[in-house]
């Protein structure tokens, strides 16, 4: 999701004036390659599950292919074709999506609703996590479980083939993802036209598949097989997994490029390649084993094997890199502690590297290959996220078409109702699942979702305490004026998150070393709620007397802050800081607990060890170290 950085407005100006056709259609190819690659693996395993399943339950093939072909058919056209492809898209947070977007613009627009929106955007981010752990272990189980038809003495290398691909794609992650990613998007070109074609090959095996397009066969067929019925039904799911990535990937590619990158090829494809396989398993039932490798001839296998292992990777990589730029947004807007944020691309801004979150996703995927150890036994535990992000994403989606697009309240229900509701259908089916290993998910969301909330509240609590210790910035001002400390050479930078109070580091300071530097500078770094800020608004420089500068830079959720930038920018607003005469003061609290917290003990904590493990602030904010002077505080949360 951090490939290509190119503005919605200006991919779709561009697309609209005729200007730059070429740099148009590197933008279509570059999102087939990136937004589509999860989606575009779907075929390997989401038709073969919920087919299997029926199976399994002796129910009839040909009625069962029929009724499963049609949810898969209209679960595309309604809710990745409709509600992604054609409504979110328009929903853009100037320019980017994704469910801090959606969650930073709903609460720009709906004040009155902004709590509940952030814990809908708590939870949806939480979900998308446990969609990052699922969605390399199954695509690269499922790719390399077509060794089996290649030879069955195969059979015992799947596991640790897998692993073998998962350690290469996890250690890449490191070097950069820029050299790897021009090559993504021709890869999966080629890999959606192979699926088309491999569909097509097939349809005419058994042409009543295509009564498939009525969308009673699906209904119909649900309600007369009931929890049975239901369960196929969240199976059936699997085959819009990827689809948030849409709305996700908006910033990067631009709306209309990836409209015409699904309208264009990948939508068809999909559905040649799942017609084909209904076609297959309809003429012949012994295709149930793998109907998707099935589709293509013997002397293909080890070519196609190899081709769905590079299309199965490229899918991974998208959600590993959209895990580090949800990540950097979480902890832009205060929802988890600082992590290591390192920059692979001297030109793309999107492109980092997260350690911590990588090796993280890594232990957690590779443990879920060895546990569910198939692509059918992860199937159970996928559906759940996915879907649970998307009745988020819609909810959230309600206040911002009510509120932003202004539509009257019952207009915009009624446009959201019915997709609320099919995705309520499928999250039910899915939650069926829960003791076959859907519970992998809710657990991971969980967890996640506790942790921000502590995160958050322990935060506003620390602040709380902090404030009692601060005195006004204007007050000590006057009081210096009229009885001036020592003074020495030089510049002091304080970093504070509240520039019109005096920074304990500046107060210990004052009260232990009793000197004060000739300039003193309060630095501030505020996150705001959209996700870049332009450059000339970033700085905004007030001085508060002859002594004392206040400084506050603004930056965009999706953004990485930087001291040394910001110090750049200050020399154009005539304010000149020489970094080799500054000395940086930064607070460093030593957190302990209390029984007068607000918090319960265990929540007491859990923030205390989420507070010891966040970056330091030297190394996260790129200050030089040999300038940083760090005055510790106790203080009791």
């Amino acid at each position: 999701m951090a490939q290509t950085q190119a503005s919605a407005s200006s991919a779709d100006h561009g697309a609209a004036d005729g200007d730059h056709p070429q740099k148009y259609w590197a933008l279509v190819i570059g999102a087939i390659g990136v937004v589509f690659g999860d989606i575009g693996t779907s075929p390997l395993y989401a038709f073969k599950e919920a087919i299997t399943a029926a199976a399994h339950r002796s129910l009839d093939i040909r009625e069962a292919t029929i009724g499963v072909l049609s949810m898969i058919l209209w679960v595309l056209i309604l809710i990745v074709t409709i509600k992604y492809v054609i409504i979110l898209l328009r929903a853009d947070n100037k320019g980017e999506g994704g469910t801090f977007a959606l969650m930073a613009l709903g609460q720009s627009v709906a004040k009155r609703s902004a709590p509940l929106l952030f814990t809908l955007g708590v939870a949806g981010a939480s979900f998308f996590y446990g969609d990052a752990i699922i969605t390399p272990a199954i695509s690269v189980l499922s790719a390399v479980e077509g060794l089996k038809l290649v030879a069955p003495v195969f059979e015992h290398l799947v596991i640790p083939v897998a692993l073998v691909v998962l350690v290469g794609l996890f250690w890449m992650q490191s070097q950069g993802t820029d050299r790897v990613a021009r090559y993504f998007g021709p890869i999966t070109v080629i890999w959606f036209i192979v699926l088309g074609l491999g569909g097509l090959m097939h349809i005419t095996d058994n042409p009543y598949v295509l009564t498939a397009i009525n969308p009673l066969n699906g209904i119909i067929f649900v309600a007369k097989h009931q929890v049975v019925g239901l369960t196929i039904m969240g199976l059936v799911f699997l085959a819009a997994t990827g689809a948030e990535a849409l709305y996700a990937d908006l910033g990067h590619f631009g709306r209309r490029p990836i409209q015409t990158g699904w309208f264009m090829l990948v939508f068809p494809a999909l559905l040649l390649n799942y017609f084909g396989q209904g076609a297959l398993v309809m003429a012949d039932p012994t295709a149930l084993e793998n109907p998707f490798y099935r589709l293509y001839p013997e002397w293909a296998l080890i070519p196609m094997v190899i081709l769905s292992t590079m299309a199965t990777v490229i899918a991974s990589q998208a959600v590993i890199t959209g895990a580090f730029s949800l990540t950097r947004q979480a902890i832009q807007l205060g929802l988890i502690p600082r992590l290591e944020i390192r920059h692979t691309s001297a030109s793309m801004a999107g492109q980092i590297y997260m350690p911590r979150v990588n090796w993280a996703l890594f232990l957690a995927v590779t443990t879920a290959v060895l546990v569910f150890r198939s692509s059918s036994n992860l199937a159970a535990a996928y559906g759940v996220s996915v879907t649970a992000a998307m009745v988020i994403d819609s909810l959230m989606a309600f206040f911002v078409i009510w509120k932003c697009w202004k539509w009257p309240m019952w207009r915009a229900a009624l446009l959201i109702i019915p997709f609320l509701v099919i995705e309520q259908v499928f999250f039910a089916a899915n939650i069926l699942k829960t003791f076959e290993g859907g519970w992998v998910p809710l657990s991971i969301a969980a967890m996640l979702a506790l942790i921000m909330f502590t995160w958050v509240r322990g935060t506003r609590l620390l602040a709380k305490v902090t404030k009692r210790n601060e005195a006004e910035l204007d007050w000590l001002v006057r009081k210096l004026e009229a009885k001036p400390p020592h003074r020495v050479p030089g510049t002091a930078v304080f970093l504070t998150g509240d520039p019109y109070a005096a920074p304990t580091s500046m107060m210990h300071n004052l009260k232990h070393n009793r000197v004060m530097h000739e300039r003193n500078i309060l630095l501030s770094i505020k996150t705001e709620d959209t996700p870049r800020i332009a450059r000339h608004e970033r700085i905004m420089v007030e001085r508060v007397s002859d002594h004392f500068i206040r400084i506050i830079a603004r930056y965009g959720f999706m953004e990485t802050p930087s001291v040394p930038k910001i110090l750049e920018h200050c020399r154009r607003k005539d304010c000149n800081i020489d970094m080799g005469a500054t000395s940086f003061f930064l607070s460093r609290r030593s957190l302990r607990v209390t029984t007068k917290s607000e918090m319960p003990r265990w929540q007491e904590r859990l923030y205390i060890a989420l507070a010891g493990s966040a970056e330091d602030a030297t190394t996260y904010f790129q200050i030089p170290t040999d300038r940083v002077v760090e005055v510790g505080t106790q203080v009791a949360v």
